[in-house]
């Protein structure tokens, strides 16, 4: 079984960034901030072994393009795995309370890592 490279697309991060920085700044938790951002940051890396067994995205222009969720506890992670390079591209992450759809109808459609 071959294992495939993670990669946090510019949205994901700003994403992660912007979570730690409401719980630990805002709410003044930064322990808890800290803990969830392992968490999702491990639900991520494990991407790395078979992302596709994930459901695809059933929405266009997500499905057409292999978009792909999964949850870590109340955050979903929204990915594009590329068969041909092996790569997975982690480009959300979102807050499940939060109006998914009109989040992901502002993400870049691009699954470059540096989008």
């Amino acid at each position: 079984m071959t294992n495939w490279d993670v990669k946090l697309g510019r949205q994901a991060e700003a994403d992660l960034r912007e979570t730690f920085e409401y719980i630990a700044l805002t709410l003044l938790e930064p322990g808890i901030a800290e803990k969830l951002i392992q968490r999702i940051e491990a639900k991520i890396s494990k991407l790395s072994v078979m992302p596709q067994s994930y459901a695809v995205y059933p929405k266009e222009p997500w499905k057409s393009r292999g978009l792909r969720r999964v949850n870590a506890g109340k955050y979903a992670i929204f990915f594009i795995p590329d068969k041909t390079y092996h790569d997975v591209v982690v480009i959300r992450v979102i807050y499940g309370g939060r109006d998914i759809e009109q989040i992901l109808e502002d993400t870049e459609v691009s699954v470059d890592s540096t989008d």
